[in-house]
């Protein structure tokens, strides 16, 4: 029996256990099963490994998706590229090669709302990426891709990063589409948001939150009274697990 899973801490908010249970009794699928493995530190890792054997393939989510590189034997160029890791392939010899489905889930479902959004048509379209952890990278590599421009907002503004209090009405007007890549608003805690100035928002934004447990959040709902137009994250987790799936499979 071959065996996946997902590692991170913690894991109560995750739906990839009964997304690929699903998928494997849909499909007939009667070799595989799906696991979550809580790991408290990522130095837990190299242990997991040896006490499974059968381990074919992992998701890795908060907060490991950058703390785990250093413990793969490879990454894709997708992966070196980003400076992130969602997804692990392990080699019956059990070798590790470190991927990237975020970024392929991100784009996709991204370009499709783009396309549906009349306003976010246009050739200087600008972004604002709520968070700089690891899925705030697959998520910069996918709209470099995409021609579109883009600035990171931290609660611990930097060199690299503005405040939320750095925000002005010009700057929330010049950045059409805003992407919370933070865990703010995830089951359990979903009455948190990130602290935009959400006055400023328009019916011309768009608002994509990359957390999908609750499929909305409070920062979707505070946009979308405002008239913006929203997204949550559960179309993006179908699009990267069904891309795991595929790398796992190659």
């Amino acid at each position: 029996m071959r065996i996946f899973g997902l590692i991170g801490y913690p894991l109560g908010h995750s739906f990839s256990k009964k997304y690929f249970t699903a998928k494997f009794a849909d499909e007939n699928i009667t070799d595989a099963v799906y696991e979550l493995f809580p790991l408290e530190n990522i130095s837990q890792f190299p242990g997991l490994l040896e006490s499974q054997p059968n381990l074919r393939g992992l998701n890795v989510t908060i907060p490991y998706k950058e703390q785990i590189i250093p413990h793969l034997n490879r990454l894709d160029s997708a992966a070196q590229r980003i400076g992130a890791v969602n997804v692990v392939k392990i080699a019956a010899d059990g070798s590790t090669t470190g991927h990237n489905s975020d970024y392929f889930g991100f784009k996709t479902t991204l370009e499709k709302q783009l396309q549906e959004h009349y306003a976010l048509k246009r050739p200087n379209l600008r972004a604002l990426i709520l968070g700089t952890g690891g899925a705030s990278k697959a998520v910069r590599v996918a709209l470099e891709d995409m021609g579109i421009g883009h600035t990171y907002v931290s609660r611990k503004p930097g060199k690299n990063a503005l405040g939320y209090d750095d925000l002005t009405e010009k700057l929330m007007a010049n950045n059409l589409l805003i992407i919370n890549t933070t865990p703010l608003g995830m089951h359990p805690d979903t009455n948190v948001f990130p602290p935009l100035p959400y006055e400023w928002l328009t019916p011309d934004h768009l608002l994509y939150d990359l957390v999908y447990n609750p499929a909305e959040t409070v920062f979707l709902k505070r946009g979308a009274a405002q008239g913006a137009k929203t997204f949550g994250g559960l179309p993006m987790l179908h699009a990267q697990a069904e891309k795991s799936w595929e790398i796992w499979n190659s």
